[in-house]
């Protein structure tokens, strides 16, 4: 394992190797071990560390700030949900229409915004727009359920062929889907193309002056990102069995996507995983926090303020820090 694991990983130091190959045989092994509850919040941080990945491609990796995520995870949720409900086809033949479409509507939002110089907040508020576009549209939708949602029958039983069971299930999928994008993003940091885009974070006049094919690259970035946030929609999808436009699109679902990475540490593989762990572990505290003292609104006020601390005195991000501590190495992107 720690021979493929070195492959995987380049240079990284054997002490990084080990504690990968430890925290991935305690995670393959959680579910024995866990009750529902702790399964459930480990699903949850391997859910956002996933998303947060995808998500730190376009912005840790190729700098461009997109603050409407939740259009690609919710085009993949509804598209496969859809054709499972209306006509029986499976979510493992459904994502891909469903990534196809996230790939066509990231497509379409990046050259729009690459191709007229779109950077920074404008692209951003691009992003957003048609995330809220979608939204509506979906929102007056009959085969989307429209407003009143759209919702997948529970059965009893484990199916995998149609993406139906219990929690253990879901745990081992987004664990897949988290290690898959764990190492495709460390392939792509040490390719040409990873090179390219931090050429164009750091300055993309200057890059394209050298001939960096900036507007390719950033593409590129967008529909890796894009295709990838679709396929956490498709296992959202499954995994709560309802969907609703508001929540599917919404502003709020876009903010959950960027947080991990950026408490964690934008441009790092570690910081979407150690961000995701920092968020959930706050929010089931402060929830748990808001049940003994019985006020309402109590979590998402303390929430944010712990994140304000955070940013504030760790502008870097947590895993930076962290790791300088630990005696770990990763190469700051």
């Amino acid at each position: 394992m720690t021979g493929l694991m070195r492959r995987l990983l380049g240079a990284a130091a054997p002490r990084t190797l080990w504690s990968l190959g430890v925290l991935f045989v305690l995670l393959l092994a959680a579910p024995l071990a866990l009750g529902k509850y702790w399964l459930s919040v480990l699903i949850l941080i391997l859910y956002f560390a996933y998303v947060g990945q995808a998500w730190n491609i376009l912005m840790g990796f190729a700098g461009q700030l997109s603050l409407g995520h939740a259009l690609y995870a919710g085009l993949g949720g509804y598209i496969s949900a859809g054709l499972f409900f209306h006509y029986g086809i499976g979510p493992w033949a459904g994502l891909f229409a469903a990534v196809a479409a996230a790939g066509l509507a990231g497509a379409i939002v990046g050259y729009l915004g690459f191709r007229f110089s779109l950077a920074g907040v404008y692209f951003a508020l691009l992003t957003i727009a048609f995330s809220e576009f979608t939204r509506v549209a979906f929102d007056h939708w009959p085969w989307a359920g429209g407003s009143g949602g759209l919702f997948l029958k529970v059965e009893a039983g484990t199916d995998v062929a149609n993406l139906r069971g219990g929690a253990v299930l879901f745990y081992y999928v987004i664990l897949g889907l988290a290690v898959g994008a764990f190492i495709l993003c460390r392939a792509l940091l040490e390719s040409r193309l990873g090179r390219y885009w931090l050429a164009i974070r750091e300055d993309a006049e200057a890059a394209q002056a050298v001939g960096v094919p900036v507007l390719r690259c950033k593409m590129i970035a967008i529909v890796i990102s894009a295709t990838l946030t679709a396929l956490a929609g498709v296992w959202n999808a499954f995994y709560y069995n309802n969907l609703f436009p508001e929540t599917a699109f919404s502003m709020g679902r876009s903010i959950e996507i960027t947080l991990a990475p950026i408490i964690g540490g934008l441009g790092t593989l570690f910081g979407p995983i150690v961000g995701a762990v920092v968020l959930t572990g706050l929010g089931e505290a402060f929830t748990d926090l808001g049940e003994v003292l019985g006020i309402p609104g109590i979590k998402q006020i303390f929430y944010g303020l712990a994140l304000l601390v955070i940013v504030m005195y760790r502008p870097a991000g947590v895993w930076p820090w962290l790791a300088a501590r630990l005696g770990f190495s990763e190469r700051r992107s």
